[in-house]
């Protein structure tokens, strides 16, 4: 496998011609698949959740709205979706909602942490519970809008990821402004492109999901650490709102330091990942012509 000739990852824009990343994992899709969890176009929406009782219900009734007529759409070939939806220590009524939500949402697998554990945390547990090929993020606050999920969706073909940039805000003027020279940053520091780091309202495959380094923070370099991976990346705008109910967990305070150690420590897992080639593999390429496999296979790693 090639990385590009500046030797930086490109991605691709749905609003800019410019090729994607030359890196590429293909898992085509089998002939004649039946609906089926793990099949090629089942889906693992994973959210983490604290205190978000308010929002839950809205948020599974949009879920349900945009992702049940996708099942019915050729063209989309959705042939299945879960909802994992992950209780990081609520304090609130969460448990009651989520309970109660499971009637009408047999798509819903809430998961609990015993303690609050943090958004990251809570987020790879939620990957490591998801059963679909493909895996979606959101947050629960309802900033993020379900309808786009849609659009991420179909726009996944040829690519590995599709991320979400937030066309227009709707946060505070503070937020908006800190939230515009971090991606600047993180971008100088990381040599990429991401237009926004901190959108989450993204899909990728699950075996990328499987490969990214778990550490608190993780959340915010999901992207980076996707093309860490060698994922080609797609980004395309999406929606954002206003926070409906409650306020939010984050603020100048816990993301000031913090934020700047864990860049630093992205910037060196990306500058130290492994690459190689297999270039036999059980029994060298003769076993490999029986399975019907090619006899070299690049992997990035």
């Amino acid at each position: 496998m090639t990385p590009s000739p500046q030797g930086r990852p490109r991605l691709a824009d749905r609003r800019d011609p410019r090729p994607g990343r030359v890196w590429r994992f293909d898992a085509p899709r089998p002939a004649n698949a039946e609906p089926r969890e793990g099949s090629p176009s089942f889906l693992s929406v994973v959210i983490p959740a604290r205190d978000e009782a308010e929002c839950l219900p809205r948020l599974l009734a949009e879920l349900a709205a945009t992702l049940r007529p996708l099942r019915l759409d050729d063209e989309s070939r959705l042939e299945g979706f879960e909802v994992i939806l992950i209780d990081d220590g609520s304090t609130d009524e969460t448990p009651r909602v989520l309970d109660e939500l499971a009637a009408d949402f047999p798509e819903l697998r809430p998961i609990r942490l015993r303690n609050n554990a943090g958004q990251s945390a809570a987020t790879f547990a939620g990957f490591r519970a998801a059963r679909g090929s493909w895996i979606a993020t959101l947050d629960a606050d309802l900033q993020n809008d379900p309808a786009d999920l849609a659009t991420l969706w179909r726009a996944r073909s040829g690519f590995d990821a599709v991320l979400g940039w937030r066309r227009e805000r709707r946060d505070s003027w503070s937020k908006r402004l800190i939230s515009r020279w971090a991606n600047r940053v993180r971008n100088a520091v990381l040599g990429q492109s991401i237009r926004d780091t901190g959108c989450s309202t993204r899909i990728f495959r699950r075996e990328l999901a499987a490969r990214l380094p778990m550490f608190d923070g993780a959340h915010r370099f999901l992207g980076p650490l996707l093309l860490r991976e060698g994922a080609t990346v797609a980004q395309v705008p999406v929606n954002h709102r206003a926070r409906p109910h409650g306020e939010s967990h984050y603020d100048l305070r816990n993301r000031s330091f913090r934020v700047v150690v864990d860049l630093l420590g992205v910037a060196w897992l990306m500058r130290r990942a492994p690459r190689f080639e297999v270039f036999e593999r059980d029994g060298g390429p003769a076993a490999a012509a029986a399975r019907g496999e090619p006899a070299a296979i690049g992997e990035a790693r």
